[in-house]
């Protein structure tokens, strides 16, 4: 499986992808992500619109591509995005998606708003 968002790297394989979502759930504890719209399905594709976001009250996330949250910052940080999943027998083996992470990274300090 593929696992791609403009957030953080790549992520490939059942393994890596379970680890990231594990880090990713204790540094957000409170993480919620919620349907928008209707899905879309055509042929092996669906397509969903979702807006979500959380707390950072859990330990040190590194996993950003421009940076990392020391533990416990209390930020928090809500956006919205669009995913692609692309499903083959049944299963997922592929998750691309384009977050708003422009605005998840401003709440989080890690990017500063002009």
């Amino acid at each position: 499986m593929l696992l791609k968002y403009s957030l953080h790297a790549p992520r490939r394989g059942r393994d890596d992808i379970k680890a990231f979502m594990k880090d990713f759930r204790a540094a957000f504890p409170d993480l919620n992500f919620s349907g928008t719209a209707d899905l879309i399905a055509e042929g092996d594709y669906v397509v969903g619109q979702w807006e979500g976001g959380g707390t950072h009250t859990g330990p040190a996330f590194k996993d950003f591509l421009v940076g990392g949250l020391p533990e416990a910052t209390g930020r928090k940080m809500h956006f919205t995005g669009t995913t692609v999943l692309k499903v083959i027998d049944g299963k997922i083996v592929e998750e691309i998606g384009l977050d708003d992470g422009v605005t998840a990274l401003t709440q989080l300090g890690l990017i500063k708003a002009i």
